[in-house]
């Protein structure tokens, strides 16, 4: 039977199982990695009360296909025999499962599960989540429509007040980072202009005569 092979993974840490200097040791393999935040507020799907052990998430970007059990013996050269466990194909979307390692992902704010600072990830060796974002016309359009749906809803006048708006709230609308909306965006310059325009003629003119949740104008 032939072995999986991919370039994206994902594994558990716990840090009673890895050496003190365990960032540097994975950084010398020279691998692409994103570690989350230590996860110790996690709790049993048992009863709901008691904690799991704590652990780390760790997505791993190979260089080349390669399989599960390569990964594991990679990183057990380097952390020890009983540092690395369940060493999973990231079958998911890269975003979706960078999103996990805070609980931002749908699933997990669906199950409720507390969330962790986007601010504790660590990030080695260059690792970028945009290069491994892949939307297909579907996505792309559906993120197109959420940008329009934010400038009207929230009166956004040009690209820096957008900018500023993804920034602080992209973890509530469940958007990429400013550079793959770009990506998105570019081929929709003349959509913009024409919302940004009427959101521009309305702020000059002070009009707020019509509803905006029905767009009829206000007797």
């Amino acid at each position: 039977m032939a072995t999986d092979k991919a370039r994206y993974f994902t594994f558990l840490l716990y840090p009673e199982s890895i050496p003190e200097d365990w960032e540097t040791q994975l950084e010398m393999i020279g691998i692409p990695m994103a570690i989350s935040p230590l996860h110790d507020k996690d709790k049993s799907k048992v009863d709901g009360q008691e904690f799991k052990k704590a652990h780390y998430h760790v997505i791993y970007v190979a260089a080349n296909p390669v399989t599960p059990h390569s990964v594991r013996m990679r990183i057990q050269r380097v952390l020890g025999n009983q540092s690395v466990a369940k060493v999973q194909i990231v079958k998911q979307s890269m975003e979706n499962m960078y999103l996990y390692l805070t609980h931002e992902s749908k699933d997990a704010v669906a199950k409720n599960k507390v969330k962790y600072s986007r601010e504790n990830i660590k990030l080695l060796n260059n690792f970028d989540i945009d290069r491994y974002i892949t939307l297909d016309v579907e996505d792309k359009e559906e993120m197109l429509n959420d940008v329009c749906d934010m400038i009207d809803e929230h009166d956004l006048a040009n690209m820096r007040e957008l900018r500023r708006f993804v920034k602080l709230n992209a973890g509530e609308y469940n958007l990429p980072s400013m550079k793959v909306i770009n990506s998105v965006l570019r081929s929709h310059t003349g959509l913009l202009r024409l919302y940004f325009d009427a959101v521009y003629q309305e702020r000059k003119y002070g009009r707020r005569d019509f509803d905006k949740e029905t767009g009829e104008i206000k007797s």
